[in-house]
């Protein structure tokens, strides 16, 4: 096996989706706990340092406790290098987590334990089934008062449309929660509650029939977990790799992220059962990961995440070849080439300088504007990556500038979301200053009070409109 297959093989790159509050940034920090990459794990809804979450960095994210923006965590687990990504739930941010699933191999689905299948979760759903995402799934909150695992099951399949086999289950529920049962390898890994802000190997069972369970468990616990791991055996599926691959099947872990429990058996299952990266589709075939040369494709920009100085990072997933700093790449909407000599690696905020990468890592490209959401890279072939959602506007507005001064600012601001993506531009106009402004599902007409439509030339030229100067009641309009 080459350099290249072996690392291919050890890539697992995955999107963590579900419902506001179902818990997916707690399961994302204990990942990380368990992973290694930190070593104490942060709280959304917490006070002091333990509010400090990796993957909310943004200041309205810690504020409100919510995610606003997918962050992307690089981390080696097991002997397997591990790209997961944060991604956000609310409806509102929601072009985010649709572009972030272009960009991954398999997702874990998070279900809040008391309520089930939410309505966003099975929106998010949809998009994996669309490109055929395999999806685990974790059932989160088992620590509080939850609904029956049989029913959970049930709705998962019903409503999903989906085979649903366990690959754990919960020693009972709320305050009598004590821990889940590894089904897929027959084992029990009891944790302390009360360190679930650190990583702790926890005491190990092996099989049902173990005399450290009557030991450790109360009895009625013990009886319940054989009566119900048997019934779960007989009446659900057996778990079958190829089908879950497929997007046909999906595994159900249970757990209590916030408690540490099951999220150790949820980092092994996602090592040893999810896919390494995938062929991703492009004009006219599908680029294997294993081929010679790199390519890739850009599916989000951010801006301002160093706060120590303004910066613009594009988000690259490498979907072949072995990416080395310093490579020159072609990029395709402009024809240049691009020598990329400061790529980084992602903790969240935090990032290191890469000096390679392999396909499914993610990158992040350090650049002023020319890289935008669906640019691809390659290394001499003509080819551009398709599936990278590109969404209609939903909100038309009309824009009216009070101060005809501010038109080159406006400008500059619609620019830089434009190409962010929350804004698509519709037209071009220009204002009588002779600065061109980018309108967001505006029409073209651009007029001032009192004035006919501007012939202004564009920047750069020495023609000039023939319109008298504006007074500070003027207004330009935008239509």
């Amino acid at each position: 096996m080459s350099d290249l297959q072996d690392a291919v093989s050890r890539r697992r790159t995955f999107a963590i989706i579900a419902h506001p509050d179902a818990g997916k940034t707690t399961l994302t920090e204990k990942l990380l706990l368990f992973g290694g990459a930190i070593q104490l794990a942060g709280a959304v809804k917490a006070r002091g340092e333990q509010r400090r979450a990796r993957s909310d960095w943004m200041k309205v994210e810690r504020e409100r406790g919510i995610s606003v923006t997918a962050s992307v965590m690089n981390f080696d687990y097991a002997n397997r290098t591990f790209n997961l990504v944060d991604t956000p739930g609310h409806e509102d941010f929601s072009e985010d987590t649709y572009r972030t699933l272009t960009a991954v191999d398999s997702a874990v689905m998070v279900i809040d334990a008391a309520k089930g299948i939410e309505t966003q979760t099975r929106k998010l759903f949809e998009v994996c089934r669309l490109r055929d995402v395999p999806i685990i799934t974790f059932v989160n909150k088992m620590d509080r008062e939850a609904r029956d695992p049989f029913e959970l099951i049930s709705e998962i399949e019903e409503t999903l449309a989906i085979d649903v086999t366990p690959a754990s289950w919960p020693i009972g529920s709320g305050r009598g929660f004590l821990g889940c049962y590894d089904l897929l390898k027959d084992q029990l890994i009891l944790m302390d509650k009360t360190q679930g802000d650190v990583a702790s190997e926890g005491i190990k069972c092996e099989g049902l029939d173990d005399p450290r369970l009557d030991e450790l468990l109360p009895a009625h616990a013990v009886a319940t977990l054989r009566e119900e791991v048997e019934m779960a055996r007989g009446l659900c599926p057996e778990f079958d790799l190829e089908s879950y691959r497929a997007g046909h099947l999906t595994p159900v872990f249970f757990g209590s992220a916030i408690n540490n429990f099951g999220v150790q058996e949820l980092l092994q299952g996602l090592g040893e059962l999810a896919p390494p990266p995938r062929p991703q589709p492009a004009d006219g075939r599908l680029v294997e990961p294993d081929e010679a040369k790199v390519t890739g494709f850009v599916f989000k920009v951010q801006a301002n995440m160093d706060p120590n100085h303004r910066d613009r990072i594009a988000f690259f997933r490498l979907c072949s070849g072995h990416f080395r700093r310093g490579v020159k790449l072609k990029h395709m909407r402009s024809g240049k080439q691009l020598s990329v000599n400061n790529a980084v690696l992602f903790l969240a905020r935090d990032r290191e300088l890469a000096e390679d990468a392999w396909p499914g890592d993610i990158i992040g490209i350090p650049n002023h504007g020319s890289l935008r959401i669906g640019d691809t890279l390659t290394e001499g072939e003509d080819l551009r990556f398709t599936g990278v959602p590109s969404f209609a506007p939903e909100l038309l507005q009309r824009v009216r500038l009070d101060d005809p001064m501010r038109v080159k600012h406006l400008a500059r601001r619609w620019s830089i979301s434009r190409r962010r993506g929350p804004v698509r531009s519709s037209s071009r106009c220009w204002a009588p200053t002779g600065w061109s402004v980018s309108s967001a599902s505006f029409s073209s007409k651009c007029w001032r009070r009192g004035s006919r439509p501007s012939t202004a030339s564009p920047p750069g030229s020495r023609r000039r409109p023939s319109m008298r100067r504006a007074g500070s009641n003027a207004r330009t309009r935008w239509r």
